[in-house]
């Protein structure tokens, strides 16, 4: 596969993880709970973390919440940004409280004067800043100048509020520009990419459930990836967000610029299979979400093709009525019990992660 040229992009830190700059492209998410309820947000952060999210987003939508960001990042290992719209005053509470980082909206946040007093506290506390554009909360002089949110709307607030934090000697900045659909997500991003060296957060906003939501962001997100655009990113599902963050390494791992943990490769099952594929695959799944090594693991259902079709996989499994096949580098090793096949392969990876582990 082709290397990727990345588009050169200033550096920026979100706490310890480096934005641009030529640092790995990161992986976010953002939280569904109540962010003033400190326990369930905990909770689901160190699941976040678990499972390889990078930087966390949080709602602000009132002083309470402002202030349970002080007891949640004491409990948090990863990087946390805080999230506001309308109200300057709680993105200035936010990073007193410590906020390593605040996203704010340009068509939302205020004139000039409230931006100051951000833009002030970030400098004292040495935070940086997301300016971020979203379709659906444009500027209204900009709806209509030009006659809706468009992709060159979307670049011209940007713009505008790049040229307003620069103005006031700010620079510790990252973008996004999201519309919940791929065509203008990326015209935007492609027009932006080519006036400012500023990193970039890229994603499709509101791209919906499961499967709209994962081939929307994939095909978006992609897209600009293949094409170098994009220093970090966030896929955005009405779903748990730890399937954000998988969805998020998918996208990476198959365009070959990141590896995190196993590649799980299966069939898609045909009149051959005499196995519950579906269900063998989701338990191995479920059981490598927080697994880091790099294995690639192939589940088949057919021993006749099985190991032949998976001959690139470190190791794998093939099941038949009753029997089933242990396959390494898609040669068979033994037969074990059909009942055994997802006991055998997760045993087999735990010896193929220490021994890894011990030859570092």
């Amino acid at each position: 596969m082709e290397t990727i040229q990345r588009r050169p992009a200033r550096p920026v830190f979100v706490g310890n993880v480096q934005v641009g700059g030529g640092a790995p492209i990161s992986v976010q998410s953002m939280t569904n709970t109540l962010t003033c309820d400190i326990d369930a947000t905990v909770e689901q952060i160190r699941r976040l973390e678990s499972v390889g999210c990078e930087i966390i987003r949080v709602a602000v939508p009132d002083q309470k919440s402002a202030d349970a960001i002080r007891e949640i990042k004491q409990q948090i290992t990863i990087p946390l940004i805080a999230d506001i719209h309308f109200d300057h005053r709680l993105a200035v509470a936010s990073a007193k409280a410590g906020a390593d980082c605040l996203r704010i909206n340009p068509g939302n946040i205020g004139p000039v004067g409230r931006v100051q007093k951000i833009v002030d506290c970030a400098k004292d506390l040495n935070i940086s800043i997301r300016i971020g554009v979203n379709a659906g909360s444009l500027e209204k002089d900009l709806l209509k100048q030009y006659s809706g949110a468009t992709a060159e709307a979307m670049v011209e607030s940007a713009l505008r509020q790049i040229n307003l934090m620069e103005s006031l000697q700010f620079d510790a900045l990252k973008i996004s520009l999201k519309a919940s659909d791929v065509k203008r997500t990326v015209s935007a991003y492609r027009l932006l990419a080519e006036k400012t060296d500023i990193p970039f957060h890229v994603g499709v906003t509101e791209a919906g459930t499961l499967y709209s939501g994962i081939v929307k962001s994939s095909l978006g997100i992609g897209m600009l990836l293949a094409a170098g655009v994009g220093d970090t990113i966030r896929v955005s599902l009405t779903r748990d967000p730890a399937d954000e963050v998988r969805t998020g390494f998918e996208i990476l791992k198959a365009l070959d610029i990141r590896r995190r943990g196993p590649e799980l490769i299966s069939c898609p099952t045909c009149g051959r299979c005499e196995i519950n594929l579906f269900e063998i695959v989701e338990q191995i799944e479920k059981a490598l979400m927080t697994k880091t090594v790099p294995i690639k693991i192939a589940v088949m259902g057919c021993v006749v093709n099985g190991p032949g079709e998976a001959r690139e996989a470190d190791i794998g499994v093939a099941g038949g009525r009753d029997i089933g096949i242990l396959f390494k580098n898609g040669k068979v090793v033994r037969k074990i019990p059909g009942e055994n096949l997802v006991e055998t392969l997760l045993d087999e990876i735990a010896k193929y992660e220490t021994d890894q582990n011990g030859s570092e």
